[in-house]
């Protein structure tokens, strides 16, 4: 017998186009550990007498995604009964009262209100790995049955809930770091990479990411740049500790523009011989992702510095082409001067960087300047 137990709602914007990265199937995994283990919890607080769940307590039932609704982001998880009965089988009732204490836990945090009653603490814990795989704006929202309000799991709801236990001291998220390989411990299997701020931090060295990281470590003195992708250990100051695991490192061009404006973030007040404005961290992030989303790998990458202002000038030199686009990190507006070094021909153009139109015109200008000089 097959029985539609659960159907969270995936939101943000990798789910925008109605799709699941595979990523996610690990939450669900963990999900599935969850609710067993408060099934038990449940049972065992029903029978005081007993010391364990009966061995057979998960015996003939099972959890499993068995689909996606239509024209949305929610995958359906059923519950998996062996064989048929009119009526529902005890475990069954612990499992159903297992997934409803998670959803209360759930909606309680994220209400600001106190959630341990719900769940153990122990099961607390299972939000170190459940949810992990979320970013910021994304949510799992479930329906709370008992009140048809929804419950909605995001980064911060899920840090609250780890952390809500004194013995917990780190969480585990997923997260990446850009910089240089400045050591590498063969022995014990292990590496170091140095952001552009910041203390050093320990990875672990596997087979598949060998090669990369000697290659980015032979190449510390030039700054061979790396950006390292995995699960990150976090202390209860968000600051990241050391990488749990790697699940990706790759070699960044030697002109990355995130890890050049993180080498910038370091800049103070002053920082021009008593002159020079900080740059916008926000705006900062914003450039980053724009640039991120909006160029293409085919377009050469600027050299990018700091003004006086608390700008970014961007700049190319493309033959006798030379071009600076200086961006206003508040106003996400930006100049355009290109000077032909020959002609001495100028041209004076302004872009909005939030609108998308204009970075398909920026990017086709400097596409058709490399064009003609190749």
């Amino acid at each position: 017998m097959i029985e539609n137990f659960l159907t969270p709602r995936l939101t943000g914007r990798r789910f925008d186009d109605h799709s699941i990265p595979l990523e996610f199937l690990r939450d669900l995994s963990v999900l599935e550990e969850m609710i067993t283990e408060v099934a038990k919890w449940k049972y065992l607080e029903d029978h005081e007498e007993r010391q364990r769940t009966p061995r057979s307590f998960t015996n003939g039932i099972e959890l499993k995604l068995t689909g996606i609704e239509d024209g949305s982001v929610r995958p359906v998880i059923s519950l998996i009964l062996a064989g048929a009965s009119l009526f529902a089988p005890e475990n069954q009732l612990y499992f159903e009262s297992a997934r409803d204490a998670i959803i209360h836990a759930i909606g309680a945090a994220e209400r600001n209100e106190p959630f341990k009653n719900f769940l153990p603490e122990k099961a607390l814990s299972y939000f170190d790995r459940f949810g992990r795989s979320l970013q910021d704006g994304e949510a799992i929202e479930f329906i709370d049955q008992s009140s048809s309000t929804t419950a909605r799991l995001t980064k911060e709801t899920r840090r609250k809930l780890v952390l809500s236990s004194s013995s917990v001291n780190e969480l585990s998220e997923e997260t990446f770091v850009r910089g240089v390989i400045p050591e590498i411990d063969q022995q014990k299997l292990s590496f170091h990479i140095q952001p552009a701020y910041g203390k050093r931090i320990k990875a672990p060295l596997s087979p598949q990411h060998d090669d990369v990281i000697l290659k980015a470590s032979n190449g510390y003195k030039d700054r061979v740049l790396v950006l390292v992708q995995g699960i990150g250990k976090f202390d209860r100051q968000e600051r990241l500790k050391e990488f749990e695991s790697v699940e990706h490192v790759s070699i960044l061009d030697p002109l990355d523009v995130s890890a050049r404006l993180d080498e910038l973030r370091i800049l103070r007040d002053g920082w021009l011989e008593g002159f020079g404005k900080k740059l916008d961290s926000n705006g900062l992030d914003w450039l980053s992702l724009q640039f991120e989303q909006q160029f293409p790998d085919d377009v050469q990458l600027p050299y990018l510095f700091p003004t006086e202002q608390g700008n970014i000038s961007a700049e190319w030199s493309l033959e006798t082409n030379e071009i600076t686009l200086e961006i206003n990190l508040v106003s996400h507006t930006a100049s355009w001067h290109l000077l032909n070094l020959e002609s001495q021909h100028e041209q004076v153009l302004q872009f909005n960087l939030d609108d998308v139109t204009d970075w398909e015109n920026l990017v086709t200008k400097l596409r058709q300047l490399q064009e003609n000089n190749a």
